[in-house]
């Protein structure tokens, strides 16, 4: 078996992956809607639901406006998984990209490419994890 190093050339470009995950977490959370149409969808889990008196509508609301991403909490550079803080209790929300067309059960290909790609967009309760 050979292995071969992948070129750089074939590498996705992670500043347009980040700033798609950006822009398609704006469109999911707070009705923005992007520039070039990004496919995904949200989940939010059973405990984040019943949370109750709003909370869950902060949760995405503030998912929707992060924007505060270090090496420390974004080390890979795509923008795809953060902490806030609602009322004392730690949200956890993360992206996974998809090929568009395998039922979900394969990581993208191309990930900077939103034609190929299906964002996932998952907010929970940090207890979820």
């Amino acid at each position: 078996m050979t292995i071969t190093a992948q070129s750089q050339t074939d590498r996705p470009d992670l500043s347009v992956i980040a700033a798609q995950n950006d822009a398609f977490r704006k469109l999911a959370c707070l009705r923005v809607a992007p520039a070039q149409p990004i496919p995904g969808r949200m989940h939010v889990t059973r405990s984040l639901m019943e949370a109750g008196d709003g909370f869950m509508a902060e949760a995405v609301k503030a998912t929707g406006e992060f924007a505060t991403f270090e090496p420390e909490n974004d080390p890979e550079g795509w923008h795809d998984f953060a902490a806030v803080e609602i009322r004392g209790e730690t949200v956890f929300w993360k992206l996974d990209l998809y090929e568009a067309d395998s039922d979900f059960r394969y990581g993208a290909e191309t990930p900077d490419n939103p034609t190929t790609t299906t964002r996932v967009l998952t907010i929970m309760m940090a207890r979820d994890w």
